[in-house]
């Protein structure tokens, strides 16, 4: 039984804490949060306790950790938490500086405690399924993958200016899809992007309609495309082209039923947001944390993915910056100043 503590009380610690406790060999012993009553509401829900993150990452009796608070806390809690000796399952990103994620990695690269950084998008049913198909050589090799991902309305902007931008903050999820999907990482990134949906998020400093294309090594070329804003849903598909055919992961829709009649044909919508498009995700992620923590095998995603998709986002927003295709550095000391 793996005894888990909960760092971070909000709305994906919400989430996490349905799947630690629905999961028949996990528990949840602990929970911490900078805002107490959150901490003590979401304990008593589940029958644990509301502690400090410190007195968490202290108690040797606590096997893991599921780290859901604010990025900026992310990399600090993640050593913390690997020199006491406990399992790591750390929502994305790693952090919104490249550099401080590439310190964190190099400071436990050498240490034998597990991380895993929370892409749960890897585990949807579709995209794995995908990804499998892919793998058997089902369509041949593939050659050009296309990823969209469009929110059905933009956050408040007093979340953007701390979000660290649409490339870090929404699009990283599509950058490990990438590498997870096409199985190795892109040399060049190109990236436009622009505020057309809400100008208050460009006069923050960011975009909210963005393309990005990536090129990879062998010729292959992938292209996401992201926007705050489809007043039908959440859009979220995915086509990889191969030699010898097509795979592709289509919306998953509020229901199955499709009216036809003389004037059309008409199905419901895409699913509302990403909890209700994503929830057997994330349970799938925790499933498979679950297994790599008590078996000892290694982490599904990991921390080294977690930075990878980092620089991807940073390389973006360098290039949708300076309009020029730039080289992805996968290693901090490679990547020029911003």
């Amino acid at each position: 039984m793996l005894r888990v503590g909960l760092l971070g009380a909000g709305r994906i610690g919400q989430v996490h804490a349905v799947n630690i406790t629905g999961n028949a060999r996990s528990t949840l012993v602990a929970v911490s949060d900078v805002i107490e009553e959150a901490a003590e509401s979401l304990a008593a829900a589940y029958g644990a306790q509301a502690r400090s993150s410190a007195s968490i990452l202290g108690d040797p009796s606590i096997d893991a950790v599921l780290i859901a608070t604010s990025t900026d806390t992310h990399s600090d809690l993640i050593e913390a938490a690997v020199i006491s000796g406990k399992a790591v399952l750390c929502e994305k990103p790693v952090d919104l500086s490249l550099e401080r994620a590439k310190a964190c990695l190099d400071k436990v690269a050498n240490t034998v405690t597990p991380v895993m950084i929370g892409f749960n998008r890897r585990f949807d049913p579709s995209f794995s399924s995908l990804k499998a198909a892919s793998q058997r050589g089902e369509i041949g090799k593939s050659e050009l993958l296309s990823i969209t991902s469009f929110d059905p309305a933009p956050p408040p902007v007093s979340y953007v200016k701390v979000s660290g931008g649409l490339f870090r903050d929404m699009m990283i999820h599509d950058f490990d899809m990438a590498n997870f999907l096409m199985g190795t990482r892109p040399v060049t990134v190109r990236a436009v992007g622009t505020s057309i949906v809400d100008p208050e998020i460009g006069q923050a400093g960011d975009v909210d309609t963005a393309v990005v294309t990536m090129t990879y090594d062998d010729g292959r070329i992938a292209v996401i495309k992201n926007s705050r804003r489809a007043v039908y849903g959440y859009d979220q598909r995915v086509e990889l082209l191969g030699s010898e055919g097509l795979l592709q992961a289509q919306n998953m829709l509020e229901n199955t039923v499709v009216k036809s009649t003389a004037s059309g044909v008409v199905s419901a919508k895409p699913t509302y947001f990403f909890l209700e498009r994503y929830m057997p995700a994330y349970a799938a992620e925790w499933e498979a944390f679950v297994d790599a923590a008590l078996s000892g095998a290694p982490m599904p995603v990991s921390l080294e993915d977690g930075v990878a998709a980092l620089a991807m986002a940073e390389a973006a927003t360098q290039s949708a910056r300076t309009g020029q295709a730039v080289e992805v550095a996968y290693r901090i000391q490679e990547f020029p100043s911003a």
